[in-house]
């Protein structure tokens, strides 16, 4: 039986909406799956009672500790041995779940990541991707979207290999295309970081690397299925992007003015393209759930920490997939060859 952790005491408005979404996510996941909830038990059982919904569907995990958002991760992780992130963290290193999510403490959840799982041996440096719309019912993955800031062209070039191989296992896209975001298309263009980087994924034969790509084609799906970045550029585009659909959310979307608004940005996106609806709801943060760590030796999921319900649910949906895909063993394998 595959099992899904989940920290029900993580996020602005948790266990509510943690609760919530897992309670949707029991017809999404398969049959064999199983939703593991870390936290307050007694809580936990009153929230599932208030739904409708028998404790007996999940597995629960007593913790009587949370990592607060303005804690210090790295402290509160150590100092907080019965938080709901830590005893999640423990029991994922020990085989008990197949992998772990939590919308909480993004720092103490790093710090999991790194001292608790640890990366992949030949992992230079992990990294946390997103999943972005380019066509009706595609995604790309952007990678890095926050992680480091600061990358050196070796761990950037790195982010290829790690990106394509989950690009292939997760998203289900053969070959995918890896490109190098900057400010045009020349080989020769950028600053010496990128222009180092685009060496080094240009010798890699392990990937399918197309050269560089402008940030206003990357929701096209036309040149990339897979951008590489630093974590300062990702994290910009990310958090534009949800801007972006912040505004057209408001507008009711497919407003002539948005789209006047728009047309600098996305100027390479058709029409067509524009005017789905499908595109937009990607765009949603909440139709993803979460972002992955990618190169550390067992699935682990991000949340934002405004997640609602239906986040939390996709983050659960996400998360099983990424199970399944089974991508820290792939990696493991593509980096020993």
């Amino acid at each position: 039986m595959l099992k899904i952790g989940i920290d029900a005491m993580g996020g602005d408005f948790a266990p509510e909406v943690a609760i919530e979404g897992a309670v949707m996510a029991l017809d999404r996941i398969d049959a064999e799956s199983r939703i593991v909830l870390f936290g307050d038990e007694k809580r936990i059982r009153e929230l599932l009672a208030q739904h409708g919904c028998a404790a007996e569907r999940f597995d629960i995990v007593a913790t009587t500790e949370v990592i607060e958002m303005g804690d210090h991760p790295a402290k509160a992780f150590i100092g907080k041995p019965d938080s709901s992130i830590t005893v999640g963290f423990n029991h994922l290193a020990e085989g008990k779940i197949d992998g772990f999510a939590s919308a909480g403490s993004t720092g103490a959840m790093l710090v999991g990541s790194m001292q608790v799982i640890k990366p992949i041996e030949g992992v230079i440096r992990p990294v946390i991707s997103s999943a972005i719309p380019v066509v009706k019912n595609r995604r790309a993955l952007l990678l890095d979207v926050g992680l480091n800031v600061d990358a050196k062209p070796e761990v950037l070039a790195q982010y290829g290999l790690l990106g394509s191989i989950y690009a292939e296992s997760v998203l289900g896209i053969e070959r995918p295309r890896v490109a190098l975001l900057n400010i045009g298309e020349e080989e020769a263009k950028g600053n010496a970081q990128v222009k180092a980087t685009f060496e080094l994924l240009k010798a890699d034969k392990r990937i399918n690397f197309v050269g560089n790509v402008e940030s206003s084609y990357i929701f096209t799906g036309k040149v990339a299925d897979v951008v590489v970045a630093d974590g300062f550029v990702g994290n910009t585009i990310l958090k534009m992007a949800e801007a972006l659909y912040r505004i057209n959310d408001r507008l009711g979307g497919g407003k002539s003015r948005l789209k006047s608004f728009l047309r600098p940005l996305l100027g390479r996106i058709s029409e067509k393209l524009y005017y789905q609806s499908d595109f937009w709801d990607a765009m949603n943060y909440e139709s993803v759930g979460g972002t992955p760590v990618i190169g550390i030796n067992a699935p682990v999921m991000i949340g934002h920490g405004g997640s609602s319900a239906k986040a939390i649910c996709s983050m659960i949906c996400s998360m099983e997939r990424e199970i399944k895909a089974d991508l820290a063993a792939k990696l493991r394998k593509a980096l020993r060859a």
